[in-house]
């Protein structure tokens, strides 16, 4: 393991055996398939792609909303927990998506790594650069896997050169695959001097694993064809003068990241993959907050929600506040305080995820991910303590790039469409804008396909039938500046005005020259693109 710099204490070993990290990817990369196999290894499913249900077996257990599963795509980032070995790991699912970045970033104020899939025949893809230079401004540990050898690929030193020059990192390669497309047997595991063999005829089956010393050991011969096996003693050789060393202290300062080669649906590399997440992955870090940073080994607990889900059991009007815990050991029970509110709030049932199901969680450690169920308290950015007022910073609101007005089907229903966007906008999936003049929302949201997701879950989840219609705004900003600047700015300006779902005043704008008109008859005001989530 990996040793925690001299001047901080050895984490308690409960925190120390966790691995907090988020999947990121472009779109069909494999993603959830490998979430799967993750929770086949760690035993969490017997069977990958199976739900209970046998109607539903092919139903993927880590997307639970109905579009999710008629779209085939990931759209909300799901939690779960399981342990591997003699380690807790927490996986936070993302929307790979590009039309729910939003919520992806978010996902990754509360991860310690994160893990880089991509497709070995397209590899590194706009949305993959994206999410990277996310990870990049916090310096999160990157580990890559790259997924779909056993098609088509493209040829490996292409792939590595093409990761270190587009994502200006380093990269070891971990592992080193054998053949390509049909003639891909599997890998050699350049960091434990192993020979692992693909088996195509059981896709739940983990790879065989054969101990060779070295690549002139003869047990190489008696499994890999002649081409193949020069081929790959040739590319060894080159790699290892070529590429650096695997440096673990780099690995954890997010300056090199090591790439696994594998196949997710076939179970194959995903095994040496969580082995390099136990061995090479952050345990819990540090949280930047507001007075002073919290340390995973202190012994309060304090923590905060980086994720809201609403409905997420459509039986019950639920609402599940995802919280990242920063330090301290959680008791089921604990009296914590709400930090923007200053009330206390006693958690009585909060859960773990595992996939699909929840069970109460008893107790959770510093680096792990609880839901506490809540009628709409807790939001987004929120801070839970034992009493200190922290806020934890750097969870970002971003200005939404798409706007529409929102009306309800019915109009006796108005009132329940105001709930319902209300509750959409706490949970983080769209900005709602309530304009000063006028009726109806303004809804804004960062891609076009959430405006069909929100439709289907206000249909879905409260039977309201809703039509969003152009609007005559493209853009929305906070304006920040003293109050009395501020409210005569809104006085004059009241057709352009509306106020979020905070309070917050929005200068809502039709061209980019509403802007540059504002910021030059107003020096005294700024006019913002993105927000803290509210946490105060």
């Amino acid at each position: 393991m990996l040793d925690a710099p001299s001047n901080r204490p050895a984490l308690p070993p409960e925190i120390a055996r966790r691995r907090t990290f988020a999947i990121i990817s472009h779109p069909d990369a494999g993603k959830t398939t490998l979430t799967e196999k993750f929770l086949l290894y760690g035993g969490a499913i017997q069977m990958a792609g199976q739900v209970r249900a046998k109607g539903e077996a092919r139903r993927t257990r880590s997307d639970f909303m109905k579009m999710e599963q008629d779209r085939g795509i990931s759209v909300s980032a799901s939690a779960m927990s399981f342990d591997y070995d003699r380690f807790r790991f927490n996986l936070v699912d993302t929307p790979g998506h590009s039309d729910f970045s939003e919520d992806t970033y978010r996902t990754l104020t509360a991860v310690d790594a994160a893990v880089m899939v991509i497709d070995g025949a397209k590899g590194v893809e706009s949305q993959t650069r994206k999410l990277f230079e996310v990870c990049r401004l916090r310096d999160l540990p990157i580990l890559t896997f790259c997924n779909k050898m056993d098609r088509e690929s493209r040829d490996t030193f292409e792939i590595i050169d093409e990761i270190q020059e587009m994502l200006a990192i380093h990269v070891t390669p971990a592992s080193w695959p054998i053949g390509v497309g049909r003639e891909f047997l599997g890998c050699y595991d350049m960091l434990r001097n192993r020979l692992e063999l693909m088996d195509r005829a059981d896709r739940n089956k983990v790879a065989e694993s054969i101990k060779i010393e070295g690549l002139d050991d003869p047990k190489l011969a008696e499994h890999v064809p002649q081409d193949l096996r020069e081929k790959l003693i040739d590319e060894v050789e080159m790699a290892k003068e070529l590429l650096p060393a695997l440096d673990p202290q780099a690995v954890l300062e997010g300056q090199m990241t090591p790439i696994w080669f594998g196949s997710a649906i076939n179970s194959f590399g995903v095994k040496e993959l969580m082995d390099g997440i136990a061995n090479y992955g952050p345990e819990p870090q540090i949280q930047p907050a507001e007075s002073r940073q919290i340390a995973p080994e202190e012994p309060k607990v304090a923590g905060f929600v980086f994720k809201v889900q609403a409905n997420m059991d459509p039986k019950h009007r639920d609402r599940v506040a995802f919280v990242r815990l920063a330090s301290g050991h959680f008791q089921r029970g604990m009296k914590l305080t709400h930090v923007r509110s200053k009330k206390p709030i006693t958690v009585s049932s909060p859960v773990l995820f595992l996939a699909a199901d929840r069970e109460l969680a008893e107790e959770a450690w510093a680096g792990d991910i609880i839901g506490i169920p809540n009628h709409g308290q807790l939001r987004i950015g929120d801070t839970l303590t034992e009493g200190e007022a922290l806020k934890v910073t750097g969870i970002p609101s971003f200005a939404p790039e798409l706007l529409k007005n929102c009306r309800a089907g019915d109009p006796m229903k108005a009132k329940h469409l105001d709930k319902a966007l209300m509750q959409f906008a706490e949970e983080g999936a769209a900005k709602v804008f309530k304009p000063m003049v006028g009726s109806g929302f303004i809804v804004g949201v960062v891609g076009a396909l959430q405006f069909e997701v929100l439709a289907s879950r206000i249909e879905l989840e409260y039977g309201l039938p809703v039509r969003f219609e152009p609007s005559q705004f493209t853009s929305a900003r906070w304006v920040h500046g003293d109050k009395a600047d501020v409210d005569g700015f809104v006085q004059k300006n009241k057709q352009h005005m509306a106020t979020d779902n905070d309070g917050d005043v929005v200068y809502m704008t039709r061209l980019q020259w509403d802007i540059d008109r504002v910021l030059r008859d107003h020096p005294e005001l700024t006019l913002s693109a993105t927000k803290e989530m509210q946490t105060g």
